[in-house]
């Protein structure tokens, strides 16, 4: 806008100056001196209009200038902070995927033990299973040994007292 502001007026100047020359022009052939000097004042009041139009175009082209300039470094230091978000976020999902991997690592690891666990306790039954067989062959056995220790000892009792009878008879 300013630009365009400043290419019409400076169009207008031209037409300005030139319609000046060539009022000058006729003036100088057929206008009174009062009508001139009245068209003298008018053109120094429209040039003074103009110089203070041109003022305050400048200054409004300085202070959107100002303007744009902040805005820009409010948008450089907005964009800044979002770069540094993001960055601190794609830190973190790092973090987060190498946290995981490690428990996931960890997670194998303990399903690897538990398999291994698994057959450990397996052959443990099958062992306990092998020596309760064999404790109950033993208990088994053992039974039949004290039957046969009692039946032993019956004997030993009855060849005691049968001994006990034939001694003093054969002493006599």
């Amino acid at each position: 806008q300013l630009l365009e502001a400043k290419a019409s007026l400076s169009l207008a100047q031209a037409q300005h100056t030139l319609q000046l020359q060539q009022a000058k022009a006729q003036i100088s052939n057929m206008v009174p001196k009062k009508q001139f000097e009245q068209l003298q004042n008018t053109l120094r009041e429209e040039q003074c209009k103009t110089q203070q139009l041109q003022e305050s175009l400048q200054l409004q082209a300085e202070q959107t200038c100002r303007q744009l300039v902040r805005t820009q470094e409010e948008h450089e230091q907005l964009l800044q902070a979002a770069v540094e978000q993001a960055e601190g976020l794609e830190q973190s999902l790092r973090n987060a995927e190498a946290v995981l991997a490690e428990r996931a690592a960890q997670l194998r690891d303990a399903q690897a033990q538990l398999s291994r666990n698994k057959l450990l306790i397996e052959e443990l039954r099958g062992e306990n299973r092998r020596f309760a067989m064999a404790l109950q062959a033993a208990e088994l056995k053992q039974k039949s040994m004290e039957e046969k220790n009692q039946l032993l000892e019956e004997q030993a009792s009855a060849l005691k007292q049968l001994i006990g009878k034939i001694t003093p008879a054969s002493l006599n």
